[in-house]
């Protein structure tokens, strides 16, 4: 509901604006409205807002926003549980929202978060001295470590002792599933990371590694959920994942997942894993059986809500646009794929957006030929173009394209940066022969996570004018490129001027991308 309300009325503000008058204002340049627009995103994910905004007490109720089912009474039998870089900043706000109903809880969270969220100021983040909820630190590194594990199985212990009469709120956010290992025993917690490290470090997909943590998991794949059974369980979900696919979550600790044996004997296999296998594994598989699923009830005895995700971010990214004047469109919040593919999307769009005519119909081609390998829809780019083309014609206003997803990079150097500030560094390289326009676009790519690789930095802003300027400087935009160092390419570049630094946002979407053309540029 809250989702549908807030784009109604990026739809409405549309179509009830004089837009020709509205795109034409130019009150800021396009450097500072693309980074405005980032954080706009940012801020409308920030972890207690999506609870604000979805949480919500009425009289000995609780009611999650939205949804048709989302009504349970409150007797004082409220726990909270929760994992995650984000969850502590949730958990605060829901004690707020359910006062004296909330009697106790446990939260595992990143190793130091509650110290950094002092020296930034974040104290709104922080839960109240005489909290009901124990805070439980671990995952250094982002790893599962054995205080994790210590608060995955206070966790377990809280879950198991419910009765029918309880309500279990669980909060979830990206980084929960390092801060929730609790390998099935005879399995010890180094045997079961080292089986996941190795699969990744073999090249096995997301699914496939998750199919092989929810086999050797007490918690995961739905273990959470069972453990609580008979209790109420309501699971409020920030979400990093493309397409918000719950299993994949935190590797799904409240969502019904079928485990089974053959398909974990054939991941294993697939990799040469199985056979060097430590006898725990193979007992914990032997455990399994040929099928064998988490059971869990079903009958209104388990709700989960994603209250924060991508296209929650686009949406207040689209608000924050229209009101700077812009016309805002969302391609997708699920791009991914080689950067080199996605920068070359951006920058077709822009060179469709900026052509007088002549090349249209061969750019659009490019554009529906690249989609399938950046993850966006066919509908959607048309839709997309259409747009652009239109806004073309009428030869004023700034056209605001967002995205998000989480692109990938071949790691081929030894540099310094990440996926947002290399993406923007191969768009502007793609945009250099647009350089001599006045108002040429200018793009933006963000993690709304305020970290972008081993740096300090979530990403940066770059145009058609960035070949140039770093020609000026004398800096080879391809050697950069080819040593993964783009960080290095900003900071040498004015001094840095063109990187994104946010500094902590204590949440996470993946990342944001902003494409700002101006009509005037074609």
């Amino acid at each position: 509901m809250q989702v549908i309300t807030s784009m109604a009325r990026v739809l409405s503000l549309i179509r009830t604006q004089p837009f020709l008058a509205l795109l034409g204002r130019r009150t800021m340049s396009l450097d500072r409205g693309a980074r405005e627009v980032f954080a706009a995103a940012v801020e409308g994910v920030q972890p207690d807002i999506v609870i604000r905004q979805s949480l919500e007490r009425q009289g000995n109720s609780m009611v999650v926003a939205g949804i048709c089912n989302g009504k349970f009474p409150l007797r004082n039998n409220v726990h909270v549980v929760g994992f995650g870089k984000a969850v502590l900043g949730m958990a605060t706000e829901a004690e707020k929202i359910l006062g004296e109903h909330l009697v106790g809880g446990v939260i595992s969270v990143p190793h130091g978060i509650q110290q950094t969220l002092r020296q930034h100021g974040k104290h709104h983040l922080l839960l109240k001295e005489r909290s009901h909820i124990q805070v439980m630190e671990g995952a250094q590194h982002n790893l599962p470590d054995a205080d994790s594990l210590k608060a995955a199985e206070c966790i377990a212990r809280l879950a198991n002792a419910l009765t029918e009469d309880d309500l279990l709120l669980v909060l979830i956010s990206g980084g929960g599933s390092a801060l929730l290992p609790a390998p099935v025993s005879p399995m010890t917690l180094q045997e079961k990371l080292d089986i996941t490290r190795k699969l990744a470090a073999a090249g096995a997909t997301i699914q496939e590694l998750n199919t092989v943590r929810r086999a050797f998991s007490v918690l995961k794949g739905g273990g959470l959920a069972q453990c609580a059974h008979p209790a109420q369980v309501v699971a409020l979900i920030l979400s990093d994942v493309i397409g918000d696919p719950l299993d994949l979550i935190a590797s799904g600790p409240t969502v019904r997942g079928p485990i089974y044996r053959d398909e974990v004997l054939a991941v294993l296999e697939c990799y040469g894993l199985l056979d060097s296998a430590p006898a725990s594994v193979k007992d914990v598989l032997a455990g399994l059986g040929s099928r064998q699923g988490v059971e869990i009830d079903e009958a209104g005895r388990v709700l989960n809500v994603v209250i924060g995700s991508n296209s929650i971010a686009l949406q207040h990214a689209s608000r924050r646009a229209l009101e700077l004047g812009y016309r805002p469109i969302v391609l997708s919040p699920g791009v991914c794929g080689d950067v080199r593919s996605v920068s070359r999307l951006y920058s077709l769009l822009a060179h469709f957006a900026c052509s007088r005519g002549e090349n249209t119909s061969k750019l659009a081609a490019e554009v529906m030929k690249l989609g399938p390998e950046v993850g966006v829809e066919a509908g959607d780019l048309r839709r997309v173009m259409q747009i652009l083309e239109h806004d073309r014609t009428q030869g004023q206003g700034i056209t605001c394209v967002l995205a998000g997803g989480e692109p990938t990079v071949e790691l081929i150097g030894n540099g310094r940066g990440g996926r947002n500030q290399e993406l923007a560094l191969r768009v502007g390289l793609e945009l250099r022969d647009l350089q001599p326009l006045v108002d040429s676009p200018v793009f933006l790519s963000g993690g709304t996570d305020g970290q972008d690789g081993p740096t300090e930095a979530a990403g940066a802003v770059t145009d058609a004018g960035l070949y140039k300027d770093a020609q000026k400087q004398q800096l080879d935009m391809l050697s950069f490129l080819k040593n993964n160092d783009s960080f290095t390419f900003f900071t040498r570049l004015s001094g840095g001027r063109n990187l994104v630094v946010p500094g902590l946002t204590c949440t996470n979407v993946m990342d944001v991308h902003v494409l700002l053309i101006p009509c005037s540029a074609k």
